[in-house]
């Protein structure tokens, strides 16, 4: 029966917070153990009450911090440095300015929502098709969840108790590996279809891009130098890389406006509240989960179809690619991996940094998978492209994902050789 109301609610559009909180209230009503509802409040209060979570309002502040002071569009121009002058040089320096970002925003969503305002109109103003720009900048947002820092790494460290740093290290080398399979399809795709000619920056242009993009360059090296090299926790380093967005925005750049701060703190604090009502509500929801033994009724299901850790790890794929498209990613993220963490070690012996790894990419192909596809609804009311349109152009780069999910549950390496 709870099922069917967690069927009902979801496909209702009701919020998925309360789909999660009024679901496990109706199996407590329903299973007749009423004196659970003296826990549920505590329950609900308990999933939030972790120090690691106070890093996601930071790099939520950080990202805003760096679009308000023209951090992101100086970041653009340093990448033109560096591919600029390739044929299809703009589609490069979107994939390139994305994997910059993904080093600060930590978030799919917001990535994509900033850097489709910063580069679509750009792409189209040279002549690429409009759908074709949406979509390689929607793609740029997948690398989100696994360059560091990671909103899904950190709730993902919180949940399976593993050092969020070192979920941050495990994040690197499969972040490489994306953009490698990305800029792969980038070269196919424009065999077809003739990109325009690139152009280099002259030496004077590269100057002064270096310059301006040095400061803001710091940001993702004061995030990942500080955690890589012991000086910070991540929250830590998301404290400093706010700091350095703000004094960077206001005193190097002169593009950000003390009065804008509390617009930018009223963002930053609704965006955060939602995912930590979230965070509350899928806890409540994981008690009810675990109070009814699944993990164990899913383990001796899974122990049935098969004993090879790869096949394990592609049946998690093939499952979470199903749940990614109905279910938001962190709701999605809490509720699997009390479930299937403890077979993937226990059973598998899986570490756990590659099984984070796996599952946090998987779920995020969601955000650009319809029917739910909320990436997808971001960019298309950002740049007025129907989401289908968007989508069949995402089809390359959604496969180059699926090729890198294959390749770091084949090869644990990816994720560990840095550990």
């Amino acid at each position: 029966m709870t099922l069917a109301v967690f069927a009902l609610l979801l496909l209702g559009a009701v919020p998925i917070a309360l789909v999660l909180a009024l679901s496990a209230a109706w199996y407590i009503f329903d299973s007749g153990n009423t004196l659970l509802f003296a826990s549920y409040p505590q329950q609900l209060f308990g999933a939030i009450e972790n120090y690691g979570l106070l890093a996601i309002p930071l790099f939520m502040l950080a990202g805003e911090l760096m679009n308000e002071g023209g951090l992101t569009r100086r970041l653009i121009d340093l990448a033109r440095i560096l591919v600029g002058g390739f044929r299809g040089g703009l589609v490069y320096i979107n994939l390139v300015a994305n994997m910059m970002m993904a080093a600060i925003v930590g978030s799919a969503a917001s990535q994509i929502a900033i850097m489709s305002r910063a580069m679509v109109p750009a792409m189209e103003q040279e002549g690429y098709d409009k759908s074709y720009a949406a979509a390689i900048t929607a793609a740029g947002g997948l690398m989100s969840p696994i360059i560091p820092p990671s909103m899904l790494f950190v709730l993902y460290g919180v949940i399976a108790q593993v050092p969020i740093a070192d979920m941050f290290m495990a994040g690197i080398l499969p972040g490489l590996l994306m953009g490698f399979l990305f800029f792969i399809a980038i070269a196919m795709i424009g065999l077809v279809q003739q990109y325009p000619k690139g152009e280099w920056p002259s030496r004077s242009q590269m100057r002064r891009y270096l310059m301006m993009g040095l400061p803001a360059l710091t940001i993702p090296l004061i995030i990942i130098g500080g955690i890589l090299f012991g000086l910070a926790t991540p929250t830590e380093s998301a404290a400093l890389a706010s700091l350095a967005a703000l004094l960077i925005g206001r005193y190097v750049y002169r593009d950000l406006s003390f009065d804008r701060l509390p617009l930018i703190l009223e963002r930053t604090a609704i965006n955060a509240g939602l995912v930590i009502v979230l965070i509350a509500a899928a806890g409540v929801f994981g008690w009810v989960i675990v109070y009814e033994q699944l993990p164990q009724m899913a383990a001796a299901w899974i122990a049935s179809l098969t004993t090879d850790p790869f096949l394990f790890l592609l049946l998690v794929v093939g499952v979470l690619l199903l749940v990614g498209m109905i279910v938001d990613g962190i709701a999605a993220l809490i509720l699997v991996v009390p479930i299937l963490l403890p077979i993937a070690q226990g059973q598998f012996g899986i570490s756990p940094f590659q099984f984070g790894v796996v599952v946090c990419l998987t779920l995020v192909l969601g955000l650009l998978t319809p029917p739910v596809g909320a990436g997808l609804f971001i960019s298309s009311s950002m740049t007025g492209v129907p989401p289908m349109r968007i989508f069949r152009s995402l089809l390359p780069f959604l496969a180059m994902s699926l090729v890198a999910l294959v390749l770091l549950a084949w090869q644990p390496w990816l994720t560990l050789g840095l550990l």
